[in-house]
This record gives C-alpha cells, structure tokens and sequence, in this order.
C-alpha cells in the first residue's frame, strides 16, 4: 500500500487544516493538490466530491472525502500515535466535540465571523458585514462558553493527550484568534486561550498555515 497521501484543497481551508494536521500528527508522507478558489464547484472536482465541498483525500487509489470519515481513516491506517482515546468516555466526548465543532462552531460561527474578517477580504477583497458578525455573536458565545466548560482544567479538549477533536477544533479557532472578536469569546475563558497556545506550538499546527499550506499546493 501506498505510503503517500494526497490532499486535495483550496489553501486556507480549516477543515484540509486538521486533515493535513492529523497527517503530520503520524509522521505520514502527504502532497498537497492545490484548487483555486471557486474550482471545488466545477469539474474535476465534482467527480472527486458530489457536494464541491473540500478536503478530500486519495491514498493508493481509494479517494475519500468529508473531514471527520477522514480523520478517522488516518487513525485507523496509521496506528501511532493513536489519536483516538481507549476510554469510552473520553471518546464519546471527542465525538460530541467533533459535533460541536462540525454543527455550531463552524456553522454559524466561523463560517460568517472568519470569512467576513479573514478569507473574503484576503481571497475576494470584500468588506466585512458588521451586521452579519454582530447577528452570529450570541451563537458563539454559547459555543465558546461550551467549549471553554468542557475543556476546563485538561490541557485537551476530550483527554489526557491530543485527539481528533483537538485537531479539528483548532484551526477553526485560529482563525477566530485573528479577528477582533476573539477578544469578548474569550473573555472569562482563558483555557481556551491556554489551550490554543499550546495547540499552535505542535509541527502539526505551525506547519499548516495558510501560507504553508499555500507554498506546498505551488510544489506540486
């Protein structure tokens, strides 16, 4: 079986981030397939995901895609490090976090406060629609205050260690720290800060910025 993994994105994409995070996690050999912003809507890309959504993954002739079905695939073909806990309550909350993450964080939250402040100026030139963010902010503060409520003193969000959760949580948060809005999220909830500071120290996440990533969809 083939050791090398491609990722096929558009860069700056958060959820190509936690694949292409969980791929460094493992020590596993990856390419990145670069797409052009409003390509993942057309032809080749269709036949590789019905819905034009990304990331999605090839390895050894076996093309998969949405993020979670991904991750987990890493972690079943690449065993170490696990990044699936044993205990069956550290998974379910891994897996409640992933939902939160897929239903209320990034829908709602940073699908509107992280591309009007950071993806559609920089990759559309748009202004950002004030009226959208300030609608969004009651939303994020009842995901942040969850978030910040299940983390409480770990260092992680679901264990003792990194999990996929971790992984798939931060890059959507990253975003959010760049924004002005970071600010009253995350007031009263400095574990969350804590915890993305330590996040944005691991090669996982220091090697899959925006511009990283953008430099390795140019390699190929």
């Amino acid at each position: 079986m083939s050791t090398t993994y491609t990722v096929y994105t558009i860069p700056g994409s958060p959820a190509a981030r936690a694949v292409i995070a969980t791929l460094i996690e493992k020590g596993a050999a990856y390419s990145v397939a670069g797409l052009a912003p409003g390509t993942h809507k057309t032809e080749p890309h269709l036949s590789r995901n019905p819905f034009g959504k990304m990331p999605v993954l090839e390895h050894d002739g076996f093309s998969l895609y949405e993020t979670q079905a991904i991750m987990r695939y890493l972690d079943r073909t690449l065993a170490l490090p696990p990044l699936v806990p044993v205990d069956p309550r550290e998974v379910a909350r891994m897996d409640q976090i992933i939902g939160i993450s897929d239903w209320y964080l990034f829908q709602g939250v940073s699908n509107i406060i992280a591309f009007q402040r950071v993806v559609g100026p920089r990759l559309l030139g748009l202004k950002a629609d004030e009226g959208a963010i300030a609608e969004t902010m009651p939303k994020a503060q009842v995901v942040f205050g969850e978030l910040s409520r299940l983390l409480g003193n770990k260092e992680y969000l679901a264990a003792r260690t990194v999990t996929l959760a971790d992984l798939i949580v931060a890059p959507h948060m990253d975003f959010l720290a760049q924004t002005p809005e970071w600010t009253p999220l995350t007031r009263g909830r400095t574990n969350l800060v804590e915890w993305l500071a330590r996040m944005n120290e691991r090669k996982s996440m220091m090697t899959t910025t925006w511009e990283a990533v953008q430099q390795l969809a140019m390699a190929s």
